[in-house]
């Protein structure tokens, strides 16, 4: 995705703990890959960019393997939910709200994203 020249300039930022906290350039995120950042409290989460351009994050830790490795699993849509699958052991997250797919009972949190 090549973004035009106005959009270059524009930042990811999380909605944590009440207050927007700026994350990355969004032009450093590749469509359809994640990457994983470190809030200030040292949580990790994992921030992705689908190929329609929409932002997500979720936290990073899968709670299958307590690995923090859900950033590099692999995205899809399920029913028109965007989600990722850990790399692991392939259970699929909703990436708007956190819950595991495949497992009613388990979730992870879920961040609201915007840009500007």
């Amino acid at each position: 995705m090549t973004l035009a020249p106005e959009h270059t300039d524009l930042r990811v930022e999380l909605l944590v703990d009440q207050r927007w906290f700026p994350v990355c350039a969004l032009t450093d995120l590749t469509p359809g890959r994640g990457v994983a950042a470190l809030l200030p409290d040292g949580r990790q989460v994992a921030v992705f960019l689908d190929r329609a351009g929409r932002a997500y994050a979720i936290a990073n830790r899968d709670p299958f393997t307590g690995a923090y490795v859900l950033s590099r699993g692999l995205l899809g849509s399920a029913r028109g939910r965007a989600f990722v699958a850990s790399p692991l052991l392939k259970q699929r997250f909703d990436l708007t709200t956190g819950r595991c797919l495949d497992d009613a009972s388990v979730s992870v949190t879920a961040y609201e994203v915007r840009t500007g």
